[in-house]
């Protein structure tokens, strides 16, 4: 490695440290003490990264991260404390940070996070330059480009990937998905259930170099922890009690291309040990095998949890957290998404008619109005899943929100983003259908709240008529427990004023 660290860390002996164990790697390094000769140090030279203690005399590490941000000074930052917790480590990953170690770090550790920063600025590096060339050529060459229109041009080469939506949280996926696709390193997907995980593994396999080689995904979570060593690794006929014939297993059939392990955080425990030294090795042996394979894939992996979560509460490995967590992508939830959801909509019409045979359907304005006011707890699936059923089960040609509303998906996550228009007859035709249960509390909405503190009070009042269980109100919700509890460390972080 070669590269330029700067080391911000008020301690000296530790300071001194980290710029010997780097020096022996062979990198370079600049060591201030202080927030305010961090800001000066940056602004005279570029850093490739920055080692970062969270406390600091003049400032707290997510300080400076937010004055680096305003004055348009990003960089690769690994935060290292001895103070951490996940609620802080969320707040640093929030603002721009790349990894947190916990204090003490081994050199290992250390050199190895920054390592993973190095590709990740690489792949960046890449993302820059081919940007500058597409501005180039679209100067020479502008009348070939003004013949497409602004989402042909942006989305070009994933029309056959399955994403749709021409919204500016989509469009930075896309721009991410080429560069990452040329890279070698592991890839970390995470998402709400139902946003696209695999659609965006099938996206960068496809755009790789290994595209012409096989893609294989195993949902970690359906298959029984008993089983899934046999199904990851395969095993030899005869190596336990059922094993009737040889299996190849996930990673050997991956061999020449990539290997998509969906739900990863659901694995057990014990299994991440063994996936971790195959990571490491790139050698594979079968269960009942006492031969050892060499295999050349690419892991690509996705969850709907919180990995960092998962890693405090002890149910996800560290070491393969950081092997695994490399270049990250964050598909944005569907409500997130704004005028992406009249385009998917737009889109899963047009797929449902053609599969059912039906004739053209389209949305009057109260759906239209409806959909972008709904939650959508699962996300593109549920939305595809009414469409669908709306097909199927109405023979009206045009699909209005008293229809969407009747259907049992359309009655999952019914809250609100926006202010309800009382004179609209369609949006309200069904709302004695919606309504609250006889035993269950009425709650007093203020629509000129924004969207975001109606959501967190409806949420805590589901929360405390299920007496605190985040569980049980999760399942009410028809909504992930992790999303819950996500959305309750923000609230909490809000509060503290993170």
């Amino acid at each position: 490695m070669t590269a330029s660290i700067l080391i911000v860390e008020d301690t000296p002996s530790l300071a001194t440290l980290y710029q010997v164990q780097l020096a022996k790697a062979g990198l370079s390094s600049t060591i201030v003490a202080t927030g305010q000769e961090a800001i000066h140090a940056i602004h005279d030279r570029p850093y490739d990264v920055m080692l970062l203690d969270l406390q600091l005399p003049d400032m707290t590490g997510c300080d400076l991260l937010k004055a680096l941000s305003q004055q348009g000074c990003a960089l690769t930052t690994i935060m290292i404390t001895a103070h951490g917790s996940i609620n802080i480590a969320t707040e640093a990953m929030r603002l721009g940070a790349y990894d947190f170690l916990m204090k003490p770090v081994s050199q290992e550790r250390l050199l190895e996070s920054i390592k993973n920063a190095l590709e990740v600025n690489s792949v960046r590096a890449v993302a820059t330059a081919e940007t500058a060339d597409a501005i180039a050529n679209s100067v020479t060459d502008h009348s070939k480009k003004a013949a497409k229109t602004k989402t042909e041009a942006e989305t070009e080469g994933f029309e056959g990937s399955g994403f749709v939506g021409s919204g500016p949280a989509m469009q930075a996926i896309y721009k991410m998905i080429p560069n990452i696709a040329k890279s070698k390193a592991f890839v970390f997907i995470t998402g709400e259930s139902g946003t696209g995980k695999e659609i965006c593994a099938h996206a960068i396999h496809a755009a790789s170099n290994r595209s012409d080689g096989p893609f294989i995904a195993l949902n970690c979570a359906a298959i029984p922890s008993e089983l899934i060593e046999s199904e990851l690794f395969g095993h030899k006929k005869g190596a336990f009690s059922g094993a009737t014939s040889d299996r190849l297993g996930a990673v050997l059939s991956a061999n020449g291309g990539t290997l998509f392990l969906d739900e990863i955080c659901e694995m057990d425990i014990a299994l991440q040990s063994k996936l971790l030294r195959f990571l490491q090795s790139a050698q594979v042996q079968r269960v009942g095998d006492d031969k050892v394979q060499n295999v050349d894939i690419r892991v690509i992996c996705a969850t709907n949890r919180i990995p960092l979560q998962e890693v405090a509460a002890g149910r996800f490995r560290e070491d393969l957290y950081y092997r695994l967590h490399i270049l990250a992508i964050a598909l944005p939830a569907l409500r997130e998404r704004g005028g992406d959801i009249l385009e998917l909509a737009d889109f899963f019409l047009k797929k449902a008619c053609k599969q059912e045979g039906r004739k053209k359907r389209v949305l009057d304005e109260s759906a239209k109005s409806w959909l972008l006011r709904h939650s959508w707890p699962g996300n593109v699936r549920q939305l595809e899943n009414l469409i669908h059923s709306a097909i199927v089960i109405h023979d009206a040609p045009i699909l209005s929100a008293a229809l969407l509303q009747s259907l049992p998906l359309g009655q999952e996550g019914a809250i609100n983003n926006g202010p309800v228009h009382q004179d609209d007859p369609a949006l309200l035709s069904s709302s004695h259908e919606q309504g609250p249960s006889a035993s269950a509390p009425c709650l007093q909405i203020d629509l000129s709240k924004s969207y975001c503190e109606i959501e967190r009070e409806i949420l805590e009042a589901v929360i405390s008529l299920h007496d605190g269980s985040l569980p049980k109100a999760a399942k009410s919700l028809d909504m992930s427990p992790s999303t819950l509890y996500r959305k309750r460390d923000a609230w909490q972080d809000q509060d503290l004023g993170l």
